[in-house]
Formats: C-alpha cells, structure tokens, sequence
C-alpha cells in the first residue's frame, strides 16, 4: 500500500503570468521568485507538481470529461471505426488490451522493483493495459525535419460536432500552462527562462487521454497503467474524477496523489531528467484501483454518473530537431555524463524500439 495520500504542494501560476504579462517577465518579485523555487523543487524532489493556472478553469476540464467520457461510453464496435493500427495508433483510437505496460516486459525495471520495500512496490501487470486512449495532436510541426511524423490527418468521431474545437482548445490551454511551470523551473534552476521553452517550441506534443471502464475493471487492485516513466519533456494531466495515481518519490517511497478541484497535476519526464543531467529523474506513476477510487465509483453510481475514468493528459515535447543535453550548469551534475548529447527525435524512436512498439502508442501514461 502507498504512504498515505500526499497533499502535494498547490503553486498558483498567476503571479508570475501577471508579471510576464506586465514587464515581459523583468523584474520579478520574491514572492515569484519564491513560487519559481518551488515549481524546481518540487520536480527535483518528487518528479510532480500542481498547479492552479487561471486560463485553465474546472468548467474547461469538466467540458472535455464529459466529451470523453461520452466517447468512451459508446460501443467498442463505433470507436473502433477510429483506429488506426497501421499508423502504429499515433492517431484515432488505441483499444484496451494494446498498450504494453513496460514493467511487464523490461528486465532492468522488473529487477529494480524485485529491489524495494515490499510496501514501495507498485503493483505488478499481468496482462497489456485495460484502458483505450485517443491521440490527438496538438500545435503546429516543422515543415523541416529529419523526423517526420506519419503524415496522418487527425481522426474526428461521427456524432461529435465540438470534438476539434473541444480538443484544440483543452491542449492550447494545458500546453500554455507547461510552458509557464518551465519558465519558472528554468527561473528555480537558475537559468535563463527560456531555457525549456524554447526548445519545446514545434515539438510533438500529442493530447492523449485515457478511458478505463470502471463498471467492467472496477476492483480493487486493477493496473489500468503499469509502473512506468514518460518518455517526453513534462505531462499534464487535469483533474480525473477517480482517484487512483501512485507516484515514487526521489527517495523511494510511493505515494497516491490527490488532485484538488481546479488544479492541474505536472510530472517529470525523461527528456527533463535529460536536460537536468539527472538531477529530475522521470517520474515512476502507476494507475491502479484503489480504495478510494472504490468510494468514488459508488458516488458515481448514486448519483448516475458515468463510470468511465477518463485521464485528460497531455503529453509536451522538445522538438524532435534539437540535441537534448545537460542545460548550463547541469552539464557539472554528478550524473551529467549518462546523459549523452543526442536528437530527442533519436531518443523517442531508440525508447521506442527498446519496448519494441514503434509507434506513439509507447507513450504511456496515468
């Protein structure tokens, strides 16, 4: 079992977006320079962060849930007809039972988990993941690039007339609110705040929620995502209306996280622990059943509420054009030399082809 469920720290970004907004982010105050300190803690030390962002609104997350969550109610025989498996599922639907969760089939992550306290252990899949989830992309693409992404149009339900608007403007907003928590990383870090930003700027971003049917897989104990990392800069989740994340600490305890109403949640992915030589290690999460989410699913069922999970994540990259490696002085990290200069579009397709699942439906996530 986790450690109790962590209050993680809430940083409002709104100071620091009417500072940016005012003086174009010049002189900051301490009390700014105080919230940019916690955002770098706090993916220093526990690989999260959550945070309020005033142009992300409760109404905002609850239109695209319900969006979801009417999507993921309708017959696997209708959302089928939105799969792409040819296009290695980078667009449309990926159904349950595709993604391979990567502790199920890595030997290194296997021998670390065989490694921890009996009560840090996450708990181990036995089969591919139970949970669908749709890709969307979000933002523009280089014209130029040595990693061209499948040239694939973006795949739109019948029946959904607000899906790309729906989808669209949920991403933009998630993806402003990334680029705000990375200046202000960049500002904790002591480097300039553009630092991440601006290599994100282009990047392959994908909006990718998931959907879990509760009424089928709601017992307790259910891996709907097996113990894994992100493979991409930072992902952001909103609100889910089930609770059930686990995160690791730096220091090895697990943790289930509650999202208070209104706030976004942040993790740490590989490309940051890249850019940080190893100081931010990726995140380890898991999404299992919980206890809690047994409570949540008996509310729902009084109150004729949908029993579908749905997780509305988005996925941000570096451009797959840029050389990831240690920022300033992070290049001086103890750990800086396993972080070798390479293409972040190279290092996408080498984890790709490490959990040999060439194709975006690898980038898993809570």
């Amino acid at each position: 079992m986790p450690d109790a469920a962590m209050d993680l720290p809430v940083v409002d970004l709104a100071p620091y977006i009417e500072i940016s907004a005012n003086n174009n982010g010049g002189n900051l105050t301490a009390e700014v320079r105080e919230l940019c300190s916690q955002v770098s803690r706090s993916l220093r030390e526990t690989g999260a962060l959550l945070v309020k962002d005033p142009r992300c609104s409760t109404e905002d997350n609850d239109r695209f849930l319900d969006m979801m969550e009417r999507y993921f109610e309708k017959s696997d025989e209708f959302k089928r007809k939105q799969e792409r498996p040819e296009l290695h599922y980078q667009v449309g639907v990926t159904p349950e039972g595709v993604e391979v969760p990567r502790s199920l089939i890595d030997a290194f992550l296997q021998e670390k988990i065989r490694m921890m306290p009996p009560d840090s252990q996450p708990s181990i899949p036995t089969t591919k993941d139970p949970k669908w989830r749709y890709m969307w992309r979000v933002g523009p693409r280089p014209k130029n690039t040595s990693f061209k992404e499948l040239n694939a149009e973006p795949v739109i339900p019948e029946g959904f007339p607000e899906w790309k608007e729906t989808m669209d403007s949920w991403g933009s907003k998630m993806i402003s609110a990334i680029e705000v928590a990375a200046e202000m990383a960049a500002i904790g870090f002591n480097l300039p705040k553009d630092s991440f930003t601006s290599l994100m700027k282009q990047g392959p971003h994908l909006l990718g929620p998931t959907g879990s049917n509760l009424q089928r897989h709601g017992f307790e104990g259910t891996v709907f995502a097996g113990y894994h990392y992100d493979l991409n800069f930072l992902t952001i989740h909103g609100r889910s209306r089930f609770p059930g994340l686990n995160i690791w600490l730096k220091n090895g305890h697990k943790v289930e996280v509650k999202v208070p109403v209104g706030c976004l949640l942040i993790q740490s992915g590989k490309q940051l622990e890249w850019l940080t030589g190893g100081e931010c290690l990726a995140g380890m999460h898991e999404v299992i059943v919980t206890n809690r989410t047994l409570s949540a699913i008996e509310i729902a069922r009084q109150q004729n509420r949908s029993l579908w999970r749905v997780s509305s994540t988005l996925f941000a990259h570096i451009a797959s054009d840029v050389v990831l490696k240690p920022l300033g002085h992070f290049a001086e990290a103890p750990d800086a030399s396993r972080y070798p200069s390479l293409y972040a579009g190279e290092y996408v397709e080498q984890e790709l082809s490490a959990i040999n699942l060439k194709g975006s439906k690898a980038i898993q996530l809570g």
